[in-house]
């Protein structure tokens, strides 16, 4: 395996995961150049071991939550392990979609990088933190990345969640940016190349659900309500519920897939209902559906989803 993309999920996000892998193999005309896998939150134990311990996040003591909308992030950093430190990766969170053909990512020169990926938005960004939410790996040149060795150093409070999401722990010199529009937060344009809906309070397959995904405590009177509200009642109450994602053409892109995804099998209707009966799929999501028509072709390949597997741990 030289070349792999990578989408990392937990049962919350199982649906944009699918979706995600097939949008890949559905928009390349190079399809038959890479594989793709997904990486499951169920099959890791070291996560699951975790469930209810407090660990470093952002300078604050938290409880780690399974039940986490995103609590598969520690995961972005498996694939160098999982290519046995070989090869080139592509890993993206499970609300990312391609718009145009990862093979031009996957098979670009990286500049000597070992990581390439764009930096996060606002003040974050401002203040020197990466989005790994998206990025392009040199796995020979990420040896020391030991994910559950570093997911542990959080619960000994000697490594800070923020900063290793953010490649805070990395050097410097080893990462370069690529264009945004790899990693296009919330914004659909002719440009595109990979479209994630970062937002999570406007992800398309959420809306009117509860709200159950963490908020920022940023460090300022708005986190002291936040902390004090999760304290008195509890980590997802008063949060309100999922709104409608204000681009309608983000919406349409991500059911459109999930339509063809239902046409040739690789979702049933059995498993979109049940997902919606978790709550982790809007109530109306075949509604909307069936209202839809069909998405373009992908221009001049076939569908490869034949290629698209589940990875599996050991």
């Amino acid at each position: 395996m030289q070349y792999c993309a990578f989408v990392h999920t937990n049962h919350k996000q199982w649906l944009g995961a699918v979706v995600a892998a097939y949008a890949m193999k559905r928009n390349s005309p190079n399809a038959d150049k890479f594989e793709v896998q997904i990486i499951a939150h169920k099959d890791y134990p070291f996560l699951h071991e975790r469930e209810g311990q407090i660990y470093l996040r952002d300078g604050q003591k938290r409880p780690w939550l399974n039940e986490d909308l995103q609590s598969f992030t520690p995961l972005r950093f498996m694939p160098p392990e999982l290519m046995n430190y070989q090869g080139r990766a592509v890993v993206v969170d499970p609300d990312v979609f391609a718009v145009g053909d990862v093979w031009e990512l996957l098979s670009r020169d990286m500049e000597g990088a070992a990581i390439q990926c764009r930096m996060r938005s606002g003040s974050k960004g401002r203040r020197g933190c990466y989005a790994s939410s998206v990025m392009l790996l040199d796995c020979a040149r990420l040896t020391h990345w030991k994910t559950e060795e570093t997911f542990a150093k959080m619960f000994e409070f000697e490594v800070d969640y923020m900063d290793w999401i953010s490649l805070k722990l990395e050097k410097p010199e080893t990462i370069k940016l690529f264009e945004n529009e790899w990693n296009d937060f919330d914004r659909l344009t002719p440009a595109t190349k990979m479209l994630h809906t970062t937002k999570r309070k406007t992800q398309p397959w959420k809306t009117g659900l509860p709200v159950d995904f963490r908020p920022a405590e940023k460090k300022n009177l708005w986190g002291l309500i936040l902390r004090t509200r999760r304290h008195l009642f509890g980590e997802y109450a008063l949060l309100g519920h999922y709104r409608p994602h204000p681009d309608p053409n983000q919406e349409r892109y991500f059911f459109g897939l999930v339509k063809e995804c239902l046409e040739q099998g690789i979702v049933t209707e059995a498993q979109v209902r049940e997902e919606m009966r978790q709550n982790h799929v809007r109530h109306d999501a075949l509604e909307v559906i069936a209202r839809l028509e069909p998405l373009a072709p992908p221009p001049g390949h076939p569908l490869g989803w034949d290629k698209v597997e589940e990875k599996v741990a050991a």
